[in-house]
């Protein structure tokens, strides 16, 4: 997968961004992206092929490998960056509406004349985007977190396992891969997929608590204005 392109789109979300947003940002590539393509790939990368089970009975081990394990655990980590960063894009089409209704409204216009104050400005429509944005990310965070301990019943993987699914003759023992250093990572990956679902909670609360302020300061300059000229 070309993690490069993603970079590259998710870029032009880090202008429209608040501060908790740029360390959002800074969570996904650093400890998400970056430790899934530099480690954590290669330690899934021989995951079914060193999944061993004390049987030779064909088709076996690959009837349990696919009952104990039925999406790897790299595969759902990819779904679930790319389910949480696509709805920030959803801010950066509505900035570029924005712009393209900005460049119309010139032409018909003049080129003195503004639509937006500032295009990328989160008020109005724009606010409302960036915030439902959060939403949808935090969902996401949290439905492939609980995903991923409904499949596999823990956080922690087993040094061994036990199936007697047919075609196994009876109840064979099978045993997974590095379990310590798989555990290790899928800690780090829930730990940082933890930290976003807190970043987006904290940049919610933000948002929300500086329209608050500043629906209240336009209400007092407003107020005042009527007061020094009731005519």
């Amino acid at each position: 997968m070309d993690w490069k392109f993603l970079q590259g789109l998710l870029s032009g979300v880090n202008k429209y961004s608040t501060a908790f947003g740029r360390i959002w940002l800074s969570v996904v590539f650093v400890f998400r992206v970056l430790v899934y393509v530099v480690a954590a790939e290669r330690v899934w990368s021989d995951d079914q092929g060193h999944f061993d089970c004390n049987t030779r009975q064909p088709g076996c081990t690959n009837i349990c490998y696919d009952y104990f394990f039925p999406i790897s655990h790299i595969r759902l980590w990819a779904l679930q960056l790319i389910f949480v960063t696509c709805p920030s894009f959803m801010v950066v089409l509505h900035v570029a509406y924005r712009e393209e209704r900005e460049r119309k409204y010139r032409a018909k216009h003049g080129e003195d004349t503004r639509l937006y104050d500032n295009p990328g400005q989160k008020h109005g429509g724009l606010w409302w985007t960036y915030l439902m944005s959060l939403f949808i990310k935090t969902g996401f965070e949290i439905t492939f977190l609980y995903l991923l301990h409904y499949i596999y019943d823990s956080f922690k993987l087993p040094r061994k396992v036990q199936c007697n699914i047919s075609p196994c003759p009876n109840l064979v023992d099978c045993y997974i891969s590095r379990p310590t250093e798989k555990t290790i990572f899928t800690y780090f990956m829930v730990g940082a997929s933890v930290m976003c679902v807190v970043l987006n909670i904290c940049e919610i609360f933000y948002l929300i608590a500086l329209r608050i302020v500043n629906l209240r300061h336009r209400g007092s300059v407003h107020t005042s204005s009527r007061k020094i000229y009731p005519g």
